[in-house]
């Protein structure tokens, strides 16, 4: 679905806990690519919730109003494993796996719980090794930065970058992908 300037959304779901760095990695990334209105916050609830650094954020849309995205990114933080139990959040996921999606860190468990996971290639934290290996991936590189067809999964933190930029090539192109990188001094 495309958003009020003409262009694809991407939607980002958050909950308390996520980890603000990933988040504004992914949501600037869906900025500079997309323009304002890019990347949009979803959850079962508008009300605000607090980061795991402590800031507070008010999602943009619920499940039910979100337009059909073009794609998905998944920040971790230390509330991912209790959100990851949230059965509306895996319905989301488990009916937008074939969209190209982006995870960084523990953000990996809610497409694990999703059963999105199953027999994929995944990379992620070395930490949550185990139990990526109890959602039927097919192998687990820890510490890496990983592609699997349209899934892009990375270890918390700045290499959610990663995810981030595999997602824009996708849904904008390589060449504004390359650009988002090149504006924050990445490449």
């Amino acid at each position: 679905m495309e958003h009020e300037t003409g262009g694809p959304i991407v939607a980002i779901p958050v909950y308390a806990g996520v980890s603000e760095l990933e988040l504004g990695i992914m949501v600037t990334v869906c900025r500079l690519c997309g323009g304002e209105g890019a990347a949009m916050t979803v959850n079962r609830s508008r009300a605000s919730i607090v980061t795991a650094g402590g800031l507070v954020s008010t999602p943009h849309v619920l499940y039910a109003a979100l337009p059909e995205p073009a794609a998905l990114l998944l920040p971790g933080g230390p509330g991912a494993l209790k959100a990851a139990r949230d059965p509306l959040l895996k319905a989301f996921l488990s009916s937008h796996a074939a969209l190209p999606i982006g995870a960084g860190g523990s953000g990996l468990l809610l497409l694990g719980e999703a059963g999105v996971l199953t027999g994929r290639e995944v990379g992620g934290p070395a930490d949550l090794t185990d139990t990526l290996w109890g959602h039927g991936v097919a192998d687990v590189h820890p510490g890496e930065v990983w592609t699997d067809a349209q899934l892009c999964t990375t270890p918390g933190g700045f290499p959610a970058l990663h995810a981030a930029l595999h997602v824009a090539a996708t849904v904008w192109g390589a060449e504004a992908a390359a650009d988002a990188a090149r504006r924050l001094g990445t490449l």
